[in-house]
């Protein structure tokens, strides 16, 4: 079985972060979303992977290389233009004929993994297996409706009226006949080639497309709010490890602090990660917090909240940030000169909310 891992799209819903970073990259728990996915493969005994990437293709390659260090081997189609998910199947085709494959939309987190996934699929052998989970708001995704006995009947993709609360997740498993599925479909009224649409042709000619319900929580991370919930997830699971150096500071509950990192004359309350170089001074991190590499928190109080690589909070009046996605080598700070006012330089599409 091969795997077939999607790392293109532009990712809009995560504006501004993904105008200089690709969405699969932004780090859950200070490791790429991407990076997730990947291990799950691997764990699933999975060797051979082909990954879609698109305009941020460079920085993908980059990231994952050729998959030595997760024991896969990697190679890459590119994708010009984001034309669905089933046209990710048609180009990838030359690379995945032969065998049956595993598609694995990259911005995905599963906490249990793909592997009972895959143990089904080799058991039955359908032509096609999807992986499904019960969601508040069916209509932001392709939706499954199934019958009595709990067949697959009708797939449609963000549905105004969802025909149930059966959403699917973005892990699928074909045999050969989705080939001819993805050549027989049409482009949606999205200009795209649906992997709903390919699936319910399978379903209407006859072959079988067998549900799997997840187990344990899954996470599409698509919007901001869906990365900081998904790193309260991951952090759930966490273990003290403490590298760096701490200094007159009080400390509960699961804490990571890695190597160069220093914590002087402040509160920590896990579970949390503070990546290698930051410091954190006169300062409280609370629970769910994620630090990057080389961050900065001092004289301030944030829970709650993921701050990447280089980004720094520096303040005089131990202001309290809660829920806070900050990107690469952003900066809070107070300002230095009368007249007090806010001073902002926000990105496109950026949220700014002020107590």
């Amino acid at each position: 079985m091969r795997g077939l891992v999607l790392s293109g799209g532009s990712g809009t819903r995560l504006r501004s972060l993904t105008y200089t970073s690709a969405k699969q990259l932004i780090p859950v728990a200070n490791k790429p979303v991407l990076f997730y996915g990947l291990e799950a493969l691997a764990e699933a005994g999975i060797k051979e992977v082909v990954i879609i990437v698109g305009d941020t293709a460079d920085e993908v390659k980059a990231a994952v290389g050729d998959g030595g260090r997760w024991g896969l081997t990697v190679e890459y189609v590119h994708q010009a233009q984001p034309l669905g998910l089933a046209h990710c199947v048609k180009i990838a085709r030359p690379l995945l004929e032969g065998e049956p494959f595993l598609m694995y939309l990259g911005d995905n987190l599963l906490k249990s993994g793909v592997a009972s996934f895959v143990e089904q699929f080799e058991k039955q052998r359908p032509e096609a297996m999807i992986l499904l989970a019960r969601v508040e708001r069916p209509e932001r995704f392709g939706v499954v409706e199934l019958d009595q006995a709990g067949r697959v009947v009708r797939l449609v993709e963000k549905p105004k009226v969802p025909p149930s609360d059966l959403a699917l997740v973005g892990v699928y498993l074909f045999d050969q006949a989705v080939f001819e599925a993805v050549e027989a479909i049409t482009p949606s009224n999205r200009g795209e080639l649906e992997i709903t649409d390919a699936l319910q042709w399978l379903v209407e000619q006859g072959y079988e497309v067998k549900p799997h319900l997840v187990e344990g929580w899954w996470k599409d991370t698509g919007k901001p709010e869906d990365l900081l919930a998904a790193n309260r997830l991951v952090l759930e699971a966490l273990t003290t490890d403490i590298k760096g150096t701490v200094e007159n500071s009080s400390l509960a509950g699961p804490i990571q602090i890695a190597t160069g990192a220093v914590v002087r004359d402040s509160m920590l309350r896990g579970p949390l990660i503070i990546g290698e170089n930051s410091r954190v001074e006169r300062a409280f991190i609370g629970p769910f917090t994620t630090l990057g590499c080389n961050v900065v928190v001092e004289d301030a109080e944030i829970e709650h909240s993921i701050l990447l690589d280089g980004a720094r909070i520096s303040t005089q009046d131990a202001v309290r940030f809660d829920s806070c996605l900050l990107g690469r080598d952003a900066v809070i700070c107070n300002a230095s000169s009368r007249p007090s006012a806010y001073k902002l330089v926000v990105g496109d599409q950026s949220r700014v909310e002020l107590p």
